[in-house]
């Protein structure tokens, strides 16, 4: 417990820890079934054209080496199929400016996958979709660290409204998808 205590500390997610362990439990409510192939087979991505199934693309995550919010995001995306590499970053500005992360989007960890970048808590679901569609873009994003999104759930299952947003080759963005209340 010292060392989760610690590693929370160190990322500033104490008091999440601290009302965490003050609230009572409540029993987490299913998840939603999805209804897309893409987002129903999790260890598989769309079908290619004549019926096949084309394996994900392996996903390389770069984040700190501190950050514990990151490794539960990382797991996330392991469990819905990806091939996951990290990489331990003590500075991610120059893999952000790379990748062309719009200033103010970002957020504590970048990934790369299947030429996209994903910025942050981005759910498994939402980088299956683009990754089928496909979209002239640079990527997703998920700007700050929204309460409830994958990496940041807690206990009572609480999902602050947040969006998804798609970040085009210039740069502009527009809302990919939504979640939470």
């Amino acid at each position: 417990m010292k060392t989760t205590t610690t590693l929370l500390a160190l990322a500033g997610l104490l008091p999440l820890l601290a009302m965490a362990q003050a609230a009572p439990q409540k029993p987490v409510a299913p998840a939603k079934v999805p209804t897309s192939a893409a987002a129903a087979s999790p260890a598989r991505a769309p079908a290619k054209p004549g019926g096949l199934i084309a394996a994900l693309p392996t996903m390389v995550v770069y984040k700190t080496p501190t950050c514990g919010c990151c490794k539960v995001w990382v797991k996330h995306m392991e469990q819905a199929g990806f091939k996951v590499q990290t990489r331990d970053l003590a500075d991610l500005g120059a893999v952000k400016a790379r990748l062309g992360v719009p200033y103010g989007k970002g957020s504590c960890h970048t990934a790369e996958v299947g030429g996209y970048f994903v910025e942050g808590h981005v759910p498994a679901a939402d980088v299956k979709r683009m990754l089928a569609e496909k979209p002239a873009a640079r990527g997703l994003t998920v700007p700050g660290m929204p309460l409830g999104s994958p990496g940041m759930e807690v206990p009572d299952g609480t999902v602050e409204a947040y969006a998804v947003e798609l970040v085009g080759r210039d740069g502009k963005t527009r809302v990919f998808s939504r979640h939470g209340k």
